[in-house]
């Protein structure tokens, strides 16, 4: 009997500024704000607790902890945070705008959630993840994260040796078909409309890579709720225990249009926020981090980006105390010790 996950405790969103809102609570999300925290900052994440893998039994490939449930990972990293005096807060963010800087002239933010809260903070730093979009081909979404996998890094031990099907969904699969061969011996190619050219086929033909052109018109499950194939156009069913297929990333944006920040299209379709070094954007005070930005980052990789935007942030910050500690000074004709 499987126990379903606990609901995540939620703190009290605070009154007044804080040094920085956190949008997102996975795994980029969360490192950002441990570094933040650590940093003795006032630091709130809001996390809406949808994350990108949740139907996934493990995370993988993340040194130390491979194969960690991700409610358990998430669960570990928000009581990370709150020990060291950040805030974790349970909700969906409807709006995030400018707001009128500071009496020091320093940025604000304001953060709005869906049932009205609000909050102001003088740094962001968004980490919202991106959203897989799948082919619209009956059967597929029921199976997702199961028997239904895109990422030879994240799931392929686990389905290694198992028939397994690609299912095409541009020129990108070709390169996924050679990864997952590398996992089985039994691999077959649905081309399902995409073309195919002669030295492909030939390629595939030398690591027995079998083709099929016949578009699938539908995954078929079976009685213990994996998937036992692929029904084709033709009226045939094509025997597989695994399909992979490439998804659509797409971040999620909702409630952050506001903010303007810039967006670039990812090779093979979608859209992410464009960053630069240690996830800065070209809108000042706003940070970006994890898939978001990078599509095809992992957890430990995410975490890695989250952790070093967060340390940018609270240097950026320091800087900004000490300005204003600076000009503090100036109405009451003082100077700074060792100046003359």
């Amino acid at each position: 009997m499987t126990t379903a996950p606990a609901t995540p405790s939620t703190d009290t969103l605070p009154d007044g500024t804080v040094d920085a809102v956190v949008i997102g609570g996975g795994a980029a999300g969360l490192n950002g704000a441990l570094m933040l925290a650590r940093s003795r900052r006032s630091v709130v994440v809001i996390d809406s607790g949808t994350p990108r893998n949740a139907p996934a039994g493990g995370v993988h490939g993340l040194l130390g902890l491979d194969g960690t449930p991700p409610a358990e990972l998430y669960g570990r990293g928000r009581e990370e945070v709150r020990g060291y005096g950040g805030l974790v807060v349970s909700g969906e963010v409807s709006a995030a705008e400018h707001a009128a800087p500071s009496a020091d002239g320093d940025l604000r933010f304001t953060v709005t959630l869906a049932d009205g809260r609000a909050l102001t903070a003088r740094r962001l730093l968004v980490a919202t993840g991106l959203r897989d979009v799948l082919p619209g081909l009956p059967g597929l979404a029921e199976h997702w994260g199961h028997s239904v996998v895109h990422c030879p890094y994240c799931h392929g031990w686990e389905v290694r040796d198992q028939p397994i099907g690609v299912l095409a969904t541009g020129p990108a699969s070709v390169h996924h078909a050679l990864l997952f061969r590398q996992l089985t011996d039994d691999l077959v190619y649905f081309a399902h409309g995409t073309e195919l050219d002669d030295e492909t086929r030939t390629r595939f033909a030398a690591r027995g890579i079998r083709v099929v052109d016949t578009p699938v018109a539908e995954v078929v499950g079976d009685r213990e709720g994996g998937i036992r194939g692929v029904l084709l156009a033709d009226g045939r069913v094509a025997a597989r225990r695994v399909l992979a297929v490439a998804t659509t990333l797409v971040a999620r944006t909702e409630g952050l249009a506001g903010l303007g920040l810039p967006m670039e299209d990812v090779p093979g379709g979608g859209r992410r926020f464009a960053s630069g070094p240690a996830g800065a954007t070209d809108v000042p005070g706003v940070w970006v981090a994890g898939n978001v930005t990078d599509p095809m980052a992992q957890v430990g990789a995410s975490a890695a980006a989250g952790a070093l935007a967060g340390a940018h942030i609270n240097a950026l910050l320091a800087v900004a105390d000490t300005d204003a500690a600076v000009a503090a000074l100036a109405p009451a004709g003082k100077t700074a010790p060792g100046t003359a």
